[in-house]
């Protein structure tokens, strides 16, 4: 659906509330309470019937994955009537390659094939060599390395057991850093959640709201976004049919080439919405929700639609 003219009519019913989460990298308590604060903020019989977009990175860096996994996982039965869309981001892509839930390459090729493009930082990352790794995708051995530096010099904190800081998931899972045991500690309906995650989400018919009235766009939501220069179509069509054959995927991982809108989508207009880069960005319709990055003194954030809200964990918000 293209922007539609803006309306007044009094008469025409509220728009559906359309709530985008950004990354919460296993931060159990501000999951919580960014929860509630949407549960505050927003009419009851809305919030109940709202479509809710969590934009990837459920684990890594925070204490408590295996605790946000239980959360998101019982959302459906607790708030039957919402729609929840639960995005892959790079470092639950990571993990779900590590457990072995990936799909295998359409192509025929091996994980394997994958590995010799980066293979020069193998060492350096200390690349997972444990049980299992022969036919592993190239983000799951990162996943789990043992990375020789202590310090991220371009986060500025110190590296959590990999270049993933995935030591912290470990341990919710109750095993030390890259140990094949975690295979046998997450639970099967947490495979099963890290399966069917997708990779893009489209969603008609999404509003916002200005001056000048209620405009209707389509809505499409990726972790890191979509890339410039590339057909969105051809995008589109490979994030659906999870096209494992690829070392790194873009949509999940990059920073540069998926900052901005693709231009023939500025053309529609489209709103695309994403996480991933540790930066709260709002800019006409592209929406960067990861005010967080994981970081323990940072907000979890998420972003309402259509009156483009935002609300964060650490907002104290009172009926």
């Amino acid at each position: 659906m293209t922007e539609a003219e803006p309306s007044n009519n009094s008469t025409v019913a509220k728009p559906r509330l359309v709530i985008c989460i950004g990354d919460i990298h296993g931060h159990i308590t501000k999951l919580q309470n960014l929860w509630s604060n949407l549960e505050t903020q927003f009419d009851p019989q809305h919030f109940n019937a709202a479509t809710i977009i969590f934009l990837g990175d459920y684990c890594d860096r925070g204490p408590d994955t295996k605790k946000v996994l239980d959360f998101l996982i019982d959302l459906p039965s607790r708030y039957p009537n919402q729609k929840h869309v639960f995005l892959s981001g790079n470092h639950d892509f990571a993990f779900a390659a590590f457990v072995g839930v990936l799909p295998e390459p359409q192509n025929g090729v091996s994980f394997k094939e994958g590995w010799k493009e980066y293979e020069e930082s193998e060492d350096r990352e200390g690349w997972y060599k444990g049980d299992g790794y022969e036919n592993m995708h190239l983000q799951g051995r990162m996943w789990a390395g043992h990375i020789k530096e202590r310090f991220n010099t371009i986060k500025g904190t110190e590296f959590k057991g990999s270049i993933y800081d995935a030591g912290p998931t470990f341990a919710s899972y109750g095993v030390p850093h890259g140990s094949s045991d975690l295979l046998k500690a997450v639970p099967d309906d947490h495979k099963k959640f890290l399966a069917d995650m997708v990779w893009v989400h489209e969603e008609d018919d999404v509003c916002i709201e200005d001056e000048e009235g209620i405009r209707h766009y389509k809505l499409i939501a990726a972790h890191a976004g979509l890339e410039e220069g590339k057909n969105v179509g051809e995008q589109l069509r490979f994030l659906k049919a999870k096209e494992t054959h690829v070392p790194k995927i873009e949509a999940l991982c990059g920073r540069k080439t998926v900052w901005d809108i693709p231009k023939e989508l500025t053309e529609k207009p489209i709103i695309v919405v994403s996480g991933h880069h540790g930066k709260l960005h709002i800019d006409g319709l592209r929406l960067i929700i990861d005010e967080g990055g994981g970081f323990e003194n940072k907000p979890v954030a998420a972003i309402a639609l259509p009156s483009m809200k935002l609300v964060r964990d650490t907002d104290n918000l009172t009926k």
